[in-house]
């Protein structure tokens, strides 16, 4: 076969026969103009628009209601039953389809219970992505010295349908139409006076008057919330410019395994470094009493064997409560931040490489830090194990580091791989 041939194989045109225009009798043109053919048997000839036999019509079926247009109920106090709710509460489209909310009223006093437990006094709760709102109800019926404020944030039509009733049965109770995840939400709060009765109480002691609740997005935007909450400790930033105030999390238990990962567990990662570098945490309620998880949230489960969608795959994996306090001694300093977030992107690409083999990674002759991390003139209680792998370094081992990077003279000034939004949308 030859090389020309091979080259002019892929195309449909031919260099020896080109196509010309062929020269089609009149009549041919005309005859098939006003014939039409038939299954089976010779073109019948058409006349005129009269000989053609109209087909008998098919029923027409009334278009069936969309959910779109169910009217809403008179009573929104009351949340609709369960098996309703996919007639009000959509969960499809991106603003809601990340969206998990507790759909049992009793599941909803029990965790309510145990994020304002007793002996709670005249606390401000802040509740964001509260869905339809059975956990804010659930708080609302504590009993009234626990609570003497709940500001509900939520920027979902569908749910604010079911929340703006409760503001006016319960003079405590505020839905502000606002998005939980954007800084300025918190800053509207500051400048609209919301939290001016709030009292801001000294960093050595818990402020047990603010309190954050939230159900955690099942998104990336929902790990990236809380992560930046976390950050906000260290500077006092954020609603921690009250003092060290608790924050409550409904989540799925991926989640928290990431964030409570210990140094020998393979979901550590930096998301459990800096959790564990500013807070202290529990479980609210025993995990099973959160199974299974259709008796208790919304929507239902989907069978990740009829879905390759990666949300999906996630509704229905179980839940927990927990909450965070952050902690008085912060190992992470203020103005360090950006770079604690840099080592550990840099590092954790290596999770799996000694420390030794990694620092070198984090600039050009970055393995100097080896001497400045495990050297002679280093004190033996001081210097740190080279040979761990960066997954199963601690705190302390990554303060260290930290440490050694910001004493380092020639450690880059522009450390453009950050965790933190932009000023206009970070929390």
């Amino acid at each position: 076969m030859s090389l020309s041939f091979l080259l002019r194989r892929p195309f449909s045109t031919s260099i020896r026969c080109p196509y010309r225009i062929k020269n089609i009798p009149e009549d041919i043109v005309e005859n098939a103009s006003t014939t039409q053919p038939r299954k089976g048997g010779r073109p019948k000839d058409i006349q005129g628009i009269e000989d053609i036999k109209p087909k008998a019509s098919k029923a027409v079926r009334k278009p069936k209601a969309r959910k779109g247009n169910i009217s809403l109920p008179v009573n929104r106090l009351d949340l609709p039953p369960r098996s309703e709710w996919r007639n009000y509460f959509p969960t499809g489209g991106m603003t809601l389809k990340n969206r998990i909310s507790i759909a049992n009223p009793e599941t909803a006093a029990l965790v309510a219970d145990s994020f304002v437990p007793s002996g709670s006094r005249n606390k401000v709760i802040i509740e964001a992505y509260p869905g339809p709102g059975a956990l804010t109800r659930a708080l609302m019926q504590l009993p009234k010295e626990r609570i003497r404020k709940i500001i509900v944030l939520e920027d979902a039509e569908q749910y604010l349908n079911f929340l703006n009733p409760l503001q006016k049965a319960d003079p405590r109770v505020q839905v502000l139409p606002m998005n939980g995840f954007l800084w300025d939400t918190y800053h509207q709060l500051e400048v609209q006076g919301f939290l001016d009765d709030v009292e801001t109480i000294p960093w050595n002691q818990s402020n047990p008057h603010l309190h954050f609740i939230s159900h955690l997005p099942m998104d990336v935007l929902g790990e990236q919330l809380i992560a930046q909450l976390f950050r906000c400790a260290p500077e006092q930033s954020w609603l921690f410019k009250h003092g060290r105030i608790s924050m409550s999390y409904l989540m799925h238990d991926w989640v928290w395994d990431r964030i409570t990962a210990s140094t020998e567990d393979l979901a550590r990662c930096k998301l459990s470094v800096i959790a564990q570098a500013v807070s202290e945490y529990n479980l609210s309620i025993d995990p099973p009493l959160l199974l299974p998880y259709n008796d208790h949230f919304y929507p239902d489960a989907t069978n990740p064997a009829y879905t390759a969608r990666a949300e999906n795959r996630r509704r229905g994996t179980p839940f927990v409560a927990g909450t965070f306090r952050p902690l008085q001694h912060q190992i992470i300093q203020p103005g360090m931040l950006d770079k604690w977030d840099y080592c550990l992107r840099k590092l954790f690409v290596l999770k799996s490489t000694p420390l030794k083999n990694a620092i070198g990674h984090l600039a050009p002759g970055s393995d100097v830090l080896k001497s400045y991390l495990a050297g002679d003139d280093v004190p033996l209680e001081q210097r740190t194990d080279m040979k761990k792998i960066i997954r199963n370094l601690n705190v302390e081992d990554w303060a260290a580091v930290v440490g050694a990077f910001d004493r380092w003279p020639f450690a880059p000034e522009e450390l453009l791989v950050t965790d933190t939004f932009s000023r206009d949308d970070r929390i």
